[in-house]
């Protein structure tokens, strides 16, 4: 291991490339107005390609008729400018290479269009799956098999992205910490909670999502695997406009005494967008109302005194979910240069579970000794309001100035009551009944400031630099009361219940440099920060006060070997602090023998990574990662107390973890009316720790696959397949078995194009769930989980209004990193 570091740092040294995600392409600016020379706004441009005139990239000039294509790889281009009541025009052909990475064009001038026209419109289909150099992007919005879904179940069909169903976790090239952004923001929420958000989050709302495995300074340096950013769908249009969505689906299961569960699911949305003038105005709203259901068995084997006990545990959890989410804001352009807004978003959200687990218990011999009958009735409720001032300041030619202000707040209310009755082999109650309800309120604030500022330096280079401040205040608090039976009374028990007080202040500022040197472009960048945190358990009287200093440097360097060959390395290093409710010394129980509870004594991991990109035509990529994590966090940590049958799980720091990837992106045009794109992901993982005093070693090789196939059929028809598979793999002390699955969809156009109906199949042959093993020491349980990943959804869209010019900017709020480490329970 040490082999191949030493190997990545030469090569970062003497390689003569450079990665920059700004750098490594080219970008064309120009201007398009009429032919008397008045500038035209909101006109549709066009990068194509100038061989056969397919489109590279669309862009909207701006009022002053500006407009600006970045990103554009080395290659011959002409751009097309196209707007209502003027002629179609072209540029003149030209060249994007090392010798001309930036095209500053003449005027495009637009005569009026004579004759009566009918209402021109482009489409342009991107692929599913989109392999950029700097990251991975999945273009929702244009998938059959997507539409109907959650934004969860999207996700596990992105090439290096994995599903961890039975602890709620995303994980990315076999390392879990990723930090999910929506529009550019945090969540400001654990990865329980995360996940619980994302299942219930419609695909249909969803434009596309990014993945960025190496972000650089001008990121929050939370996030040891990487970046997901998932871009909402926006109004780009002038005048009154908008999209709406009506969806419905269905799946079924079987519960625990072999009846089928039916299990429907309904969701709609409104987006609207109005600009006139100065003033844009944005708003929508989703409404979500989805049952579901999951299923785990778990057989424990609990060695105590010279003697095994058998546990097998089954249990049901039919669910129900009603959400609600809504955004709205305006922006308003003061002058050609200056613009504020505001944003106002949030969403309130009602998750209900009434289920049973059925407990059998048996002796060495496997003889049957009892058994245990838990009812359990669950509800989560957690609201959410996010507020949002903006502004921004444009001097041109790429110098700007950014200010944002943020207040988040989330309230949840999350309630579990377990009854339990005791039964002996023959079937009789022999030991009095068990009765546990738990009530926890929690309530976050989080104030941030961030600003930022662009200054563009000669031959292309640019200076970044920004400062960020954050501070959160959570206060959890769980009540836990039992039933005595004698009297039938509740009475508060002490003895479980917790309250627990965090506090957090990141103060964080970057300096970032890009440019290039020869044919060496190069981005350096430097991060700051500094962490003050407390964390105090009031009944405990338990005080954890940390203060923290830490430097996070990023390097990218990039060079085009010819017109055909890229060649991109990076460096990282990132931090990944505790989620709040894991710092929580609270206990949440499943059942009387299986509980999970929080440890106020976890520390950060810090991750350094090293990656090596070769991009071949803009289509074909391949990437070495290798990445370091040292004091990493185990979020299922599994532990016994075998005197008394218990099994738990805690969040732990266990040492290091060394991973080892290789990513094979590449399409495939198998015919005109057939396009495919395949992903291949391989990584080797190393994990090293002491487990209760004995040292813990795991290495392992593991792969994904993912492959779509998009079929045209009409210019109305069109359909797709997709799959992927997982191998075997690990988490943390959890050997995962192989998991995979296939979706296939139809999309029909009709209403004039202004409609779309798309029907599909969610693994159909209900082939997705999750099989693991835990055995370390006198540990030894394995873990099945099944839930309805089988559905069928048919889902009507439709779009009214003026569809052709900008609308709502896209905002980074100051609130970006700290959102995913807000607690939850599911």
């Amino acid at each position: 291991m040490k082999t191949i570091f030493s190997f990545s740092i030469l090569s970062l040294l003497t390689l003569t490339t450079a990665f920059s995600q700004v750098l490594t392409r080219g970008t064309v600016n120009g201007q398009v107005g009429t032919v008397a020379g008045k500038p035209l706004e909101f006109t549709t441009m066009m990068l194509l390609k100038a061989k056969d005139s397919t489109l590279v990239k669309g862009a909207i000039s701006d009022v002053d008729g500006k407009y600006a294509f970045e990103n554009v790889g080395a290659g011959q281009y002409l751009v097309a400018a196209q707007q209502i009541g003027f002629r179609k025009t072209y540029s003149a052909p030209f060249a994007i290479d090392e010798a001309h990475p930036t095209r500053e064009l003449p005027a495009l001038a637009m005569a009026d269009e004579t004759k009566s026209l009918t209402e021109v419109k482009v489409v342009a289909q991107k692929p599913f799956i989109e392999q950029q150099v700097d990251r991975t992007v999945m273009n929702v919005e244009n998938s059959i098999v997507a539409s109907g879904n959650t934004a969860l179940e999207v996700l596990e069909k992105a090439p290096g992205v994995t599903i961890d169903r039975q602890n709620d976790q995303i994980q990315l090239k076999g390392k879990a910490g990723v930090i999910v952004y929506i529009d550019g923001k945090q969540t400001y929420l654990s990865q329980q909670e995360v996940s619980n958000l994302l299942k219930n989050t419609p695909s249909d709302n969803i434009a596309s999502i990014e993945i960025i495995t190496n972000p650089g300074s001008k990121y929050d340096a939370a996030g040891n695997s990487g970046i997901i950013n998932i871009k909402m769908k926006k109004n780009k249009n002038f005048g009154t406009n908008g999209t709406f969505i009506l969806g419905t689906g269905y799946g079924w299961v079987k519960n625990l005494s072999g009846a089928r569960d039916d299990l429907p699911k309904f969701n709609s949305s409104l987006n609207i967008n109005h600009r006139e003038g100065k003033i844009n105005l944005f708003g929508n709203y989703s409404y979500v109302n989805r049952q579901s259901s999951q299923s785990n068995q778990i057989i424990r084997n609990i060695p105590y005194n010279g003697h095994t006990t058998y546990f097998d545990q089954n249990s049901f959890r039919p669910n129900q979910f009603i959400g609600h989410s809504y955004k709205a804001g305006m922006d308003y352009f003061i002058n050609d240069k200056s613009t504020i807004g505001v944003l106002v978003n949030g969403f309130s959200n009602d998750w209900r579970s009434s289920g049973q687990n059925n407990t059998l218990i048996s002796d060495e011999n496997h003889v049957l000794t009892s058994k245990a009958i838990t009812q359990t009735n669950q509800g989560n409720l957690l609201s959410n309001l996010t507020g949002n001032v903006n502004y921004k300041f444009d001097w041109g030619k790429g110098r700007e100035w950014t200010v944002d202000g943020d207040f988040v707040h989330y309230g949840g209310k999350n309630s579990n009551n377990l009854a339990t009755q005791y039964f002996n082999s023959e079937n009789v109650i022999y030991r009095p009944n068990q009765d546990v309800r738990s009530n926890m309120p929690s309530t976050i604030n989080i104030w941030a400031f961030k600003t930022d500022y662009v200054h563009p330096l000669k031959n292309g280079s640019k200076v970044e630099a920004g400062l960020k401040s954050s501070y959160v205040s959570a206060d959890n608090n769980t009540i836990y009361d039992t039933l005595q039976q004698e009297n039938r009374q509740w009475l508060p028990d002490a003895s479980r219940s917790n309250q627990f007080q965090y506090n957090e202040n990141i103060n964080a500022g970057y300096l970032n440099y890009a440019g290039k040197f020869g044919k060496l472009k190069v981005q350096a960048g430097l991060r700051a920060e500094h962490t003050h945190s407390i964390g105090h358990s009031i009944t405990l009287d338990q005080t954890v006060d940390r203060n923290y200093l830490n430097l996070f440097p990023t390097v990218f360097l990039s060079r085009q070997l010819d017109t055909n060959n890229v060649l991109n390395l990076s460096y990282s290093r990132r931090i990944d602090r505790p989620d709040y409710q894991n710092l929580n010394p609270f206990v949440f129980y499943l059942d009387p023998y299986t509980y999970q509870k929080g440890n106020p004594f976890l520390r950060p991991q810090y991750t350094n990574s090293i990656e090596l990109t070769h991009v071949f035509k803009n289509a074909f990529t391949t990437t070495l990662n290798y990445s370091r994590t040292t004091d990493f966090i185990n979020q299922e940590t599994p532990r016994q107390i075998p005197a008394e049958n218990v099994t738990y799980v805690t969040p732990e720091n266990l040492g290091s973890m060394d991973n080892v990837s290789l990513n094979l992106s590449f399409p495939v045009m198998v015919a005109k009316w057939w396009r495919m794109q395949n992903n291949i992901n391989t990584y080797y993982q190393h994990y090293q720790t002491i487990y209760s005093g004995t040292p813990y070693e795991v290495k392992l090789v593991a792969y994904n696959l993912y492959m779509s196939n998009n079929f045209t059929m009409s210019k109305t028809l069109s359909a797709e397949i997709s799959g992927w598979y997982n191998s075997a793999s690990q988490y943390g002390f959890y050997r995962a078995q192989p998991m995979g699955g296939f979706s296939i969809g139809v999309q029909k156009k009709v209403l004039d194009g202004k409609g779309t109906l798309k029907l599909n199949a969610n693994d159909p042959f209900w082939l997705n769930h999750f099989n693991g093993r835990a055995l370390v020491q006198d540990i030894d349980f394995r873990v099945q989980s099944r839930w309805e990943s089988r559905q069928f959804r048919l889902t009507f869209t439709y779009r009214f209004g003026n569809q052709n010019v900008k609308g709502a900017r896209q905002r980074n709020s100051a609130t970006s990193a700290e959102q995913n480490r807000v607690g939850g329970q599911n």
